[in-house]
C-alpha cells in the first residue's frame, strides 16, 4: 500500500469486513487518519480531458507528449506532468500493435484545391543502387498544379530532414495551407509537429491503410517508378540525384499531364497567369 488511494481502500475494507471503527482500522494498518479523511480539491479539468480524448481518437498513435503539443495549439496550456496524469486516468495509453493492420475510423474529407499552395502532398519511394545499398526519395507535389516541388534522394530521410526541405521550399515558393501525408514515423515525429506549430501549416494524416486518400502523390509515385526508377540503374547516390533532378525538370516543363489537358504543369501555370517559383 504505497499510494494514498490504496491506503484509503484498505481502511475501508477493514471497517466493512471486521466491523471496527475507522480509528481502530487506521491504527491496525499504521495509516494516518488525516490521509484517509482527505478529500481532493483538484478541479476535474473536464475541458482539457475532452480535448485530450478528441485528439487521441483522431490521432491514435500519438502519445501524451505529442498530444501535449496539439493541445497547446488549441490554447489549452498545462504542464506535461499534469497532462500525463490526466492521460493515464483516462486510460489513453497506446496499445502495442498486434496481428494484421486494419484501417480504423475515418478522417475529415478534404476539398479539392483551387489555387497553388493550397495543398501539398508527400510520400517516400524506395530504390537501390547497383551494389545493393538502399536509398529513399522524398516526393512533394502541389495538388493543384501537379508540379513536382521536390525530389530528395538520400540514404536516410528523418523528420528533421523533411523539415529542412520544407523550409527551403517555402523560402522559394511560399507557405502551403495544408500538407497531406500518411502516418509514417518520420511524418508523425516531434520535429514535424513542432514545425507545424511554428509555421501554422495544417498537417492532414490520411487514415491508416487508405493510400487512395493521398491519391495525387501516389499517382506521381507510380509515374516516377515506372518511367525512371524501374528503367535506370544507379551506381552511386550522386548519379541517382542528378538523374532524378533531370527527370523532375522534364516532368514539370515537358511531360504532358492528362489531368491538366495533356500539358505540363509549367504551361498550365503560365496559362492560369500564376507565377512559378520552383524550377
Amino acid at each position: 500500500m504505497v499510494a494514498p488511494g490504496a491506503r484509503r481502500d484498505a481502511v475501508a475494507h477493514v471497517v466493512e469486513a471486521h466491523g471496527v471503527s475507522q480509528r481502530r482500522a487506521c491504527k491496525a494498518l499504521a495509516i494516518d487518519r488525516s490521509s484517509v479523511r482527505y478529500r481532493s480539491v483538484r478541479p476535474d479539468d473536464g475541458e482539457a480531458r475532452a480535448a485530450m480524448k478528441a485528439v487521441a481518437a483522431e490521432r491514435r498513435r500519438f502519445g501524451y507528449r505529442r498530444i501535449h503539443v496539439m493541445l497547446e495549439r488549441q490554447g489549452i496550456v498545462m504542464s506535461l506532468k499534469k497532462l500525463r496524469r490526466l492521460y493515464r486516468e483516462e486510460k489513453l495509453q497506446m496499445r502495442r500493435r498486434g496481428g494484421r493492420k486494419r484501417a480504423l475510423g475515418t478522417r475529415r474529407p478534404m476539398l479539392l484545391p483551387v489555387a497553388p499552395n493550397t495543398r501539398w502532398s508527400l510520400d517516400f519511394v524506395s530504390d537501390a543502387l547497383t551494389d545493393g545499398r538502399r536509398f529513399r526519395v522524398l516526393a512533394v507535389v502541389d495538388d493543384y498544379s501537379r508540379e513536382c516541388l521536390a525530389l530528395v534522394a538520400d540514404t536516410s530521410l528523418s523528420g528533421h530532414r523533411v523539415v529542412r526541405e520544407f523550409d527551403s521550399l517555402i523560402a522559394r515558393r511560399g507557405r502551403p495551407t495544408m500538407v497531406v501525408s500518411d502516418n509514417g514515423t518520420e511524418l508523425t515525429s516531434m520535429a514535424i509537429l513542432s514545425w507545424c506549430q511554428r509555421t501554422g501549416v495544417e498537417w492532414h494524416y490520411i487514415a491508416p491503410g487508405k493510400p487512395m486518400q493521398n491519391g495525387f502523390v501516389e499517382s506521381f509515385n507510380g509515374r516516377l517508378r515506372d518511367e525512371l526508377l524501374n528503367e535506370t540503374l544507379f551506381s552511386t547516390l550522386g548519379e541517382a540525384r542528378e538523374t532524378i533532378r533531370a527527370w523532375q525538370h522534364d516532368y514539370n516543363h515537358h511531360r504532358p499531364h492528362s489531368g491538366l489537358g495533356n500539358i505540363p504543369p509549367a504551361e498550365f501555370m503560365a496559362k492560369k497567369g500564376l507565377e512559378r517559383r520552383v524550377a
